[in-house]
């Protein structure tokens, strides 16, 4: 573009000069008759002098196109002025749409670059042209370095390299990604003449909870048919054998036991199905420490029918009933009732495992940071260190079959976990075969305060 103006610019000078050469010439051939050389002189230095001046108005022009444009265009009157004007619009003009267009790019890329998932753009040869940050961390590739590299030389996942040159991206492809232990979903789809948009999803949470999902209702479905088979068994040979009446009030025992094993079993679901659909408890209902503590503690007692030793500590109380005086003074902000609940499953689990004779010890303790630490200690056969991670998944047992002996349901330490991570805090086990088990609920700071006087009076007058 730039020779050709060069050229154009030249060829208007040419004739320009020429035209005005041209009619001077005559012009002045017909002075020269009569006045001599003089004038014919001054018009020519006049003619030079015009061609001179239109020749750099034209070099100035032609200059300025050549450049970066930084500067306004030369203002001149006449044709070199309109044309500087005319070509300064066009190219501002120009600008404009590069810009509008540049801008466009960025945020339709910025808004890609915060997509969950990842999106990567593959041209004719499969090389990488851009990707976004979740498509480099599920690949590990580099977003600038890998830039017009063939992807399957970065990504050897045999799967996904069968995948891109099958050719066939109706379905997409899923496979283990070795960089994150994890499960990666890879669909392309074509969006220009050998061009192809690759979209990835990180799929392992899904995967789990697919998994879970399965392995509940495997579970839920194997816990209640077991006593529906027992129920089944003993309604049918009630119903077709006379039975003595010893034997039938041992056998309305047993089927008692598996509709009770039943109905908790049902009553713990729907606890957990509430648990997991109400909002989180507020911060301004504060309990007492102390009446949790003497709710669980009268659990324990009444459950164990004095088998057990069970104590609270530290020993100094208020008043002698076996609340802590430091319990006394301190408040929580919880759900009464999920609280109460949490701390009865672990206290009826010390009982349920705790031989007879064996000692079970009911802490409170406010630490150093502002927390709280409810602790149930028993002395029973412990629990192996493999467990531990998964005590509080649901329907896992230790031991499954002394689990059923003593009418657990699976689901207890679950619902446990689920309270405490509710208020804000976790459960934690510290066991070991043969010395006994610790169960921890923890709460943060902002769930635990000093009690007011007339809290500590009232819980005072209840014990």
């Amino acid at each position: 573009m730039e020779g050709l103006l060069s050229g154009v610019f030249a060829l208007i000078s040419f004739a320009l000069a020429g035209a005005v050469a041209g009619g001077l010439a005559d012009w002045l051939l017909g002075l020269s008759r009569g006045l001599g050389w003089l004038p014919w002189l001054g018009a020519a230095a006049g003619a030079v002098a015009f061609v001179w001046r239109d020749r750099r108005r034209g070099a100035a022009v032609l200059s300025w196109l050549r450049g970066r444009q930084d500067e306004p265009a030369p203002r001149f009157a006449g044709f070199w002025g309109e044309l500087a004007y005319r070509a300064e619009r066009a190219l501002v003009k120009r600008d404009d749409v590069t810009r509008r267009e540049r801008e466009k790019r960025e945020q339709f890329l910025s808004a890609v670059e915060a997509s969950p998932n990842g999106v990567l753009l593959l041209d004719a040869q499969d090389q990488i042209e851009w990707c976004n940050r979740v498509a480099a961390d599920h690949f590990g590739l580099d977003p600038v370095r890998d830039v017009r590299q063939p992807i399957t030389n970065l990504v050897r996942a045999p799967a996904f390299v069968a995948y891109l040159q099958a050719g066939a991206f109706d379905q997409p492809v899923t496979y283990p990604n070795p960089r994150t232990q994890g499960t990666l979903s890879v669909l392309v789809k074509p969006y220009g003449p050998g061009l192809n948009l690759v979209l990835s999803q990180d799929i392992t949470e899904r995967e789990r909870a697919e998994s879970m999902r399965r392995d509940f209702v495997a579970n839920v479905s194997h816990e209640i048919r077991t006593p529906l088979t027992v129920l089944a068994g003993y309604v049918e040979t009630l119903s077709s054998i006379q039975l003595p009446p010893e034997e039938q009030r041992r056998v309305l025992h047993v089927m008692e036991q598996q509709a009770g094993r039943m109905q908790a079993l049902v009553s713990d679901l729907l606890q957990l199905a509430q648990l997991e659909g109400s909002p989180r408890p507020r911060l301004d209902q504060w309990v007492p420490v102390a009446a949790l503590l003497g709710q669980a503690v009268a659990d324990a007692q009444s459950l164990s029918a004095g088998r057990h030793r069970i104590t609270v500590s530290p020993a100094d109380t208020a008043d002698g009933a076996g609340v802590p005086t430091a319990a006394v003074m301190v408040e929580v902000a919880c759900s009464l009732t999920e609280l109460q609940s949490a701390l009865g499953n672990l206290v009826t689990n010390a009982v349920r495992y705790t031989p007879t004779g064996g000692r079970i010890e009911l802490r409170w303790t406010q630490r150093d940071d502002g927390s709280g630490l409810f602790e149930v200690q028993d002395d029973g056969p412990g629990i192996a260190r493999e467990h531990l991670a998964r005590l509080t998944e649901r329907f896992y047992r230790v031991d499954s079959g002394r689990s059923r002996d003593t009418g657990g349901t699976g689901l207890g330490l679950a619902i446990v976990k689920h309270v405490i991570q509710r208020h804000g805090g976790e459960i934690l086990v510290d066991s070991e075969p043969g010395k006994g088990s610790v169960f921890a609920l923890t709460l943060p700071p902002a769930r635990v305060r000093a009690a007011r006087m007339a809290s500590v009076q009232e819980t005072a007058s209840v014990t």
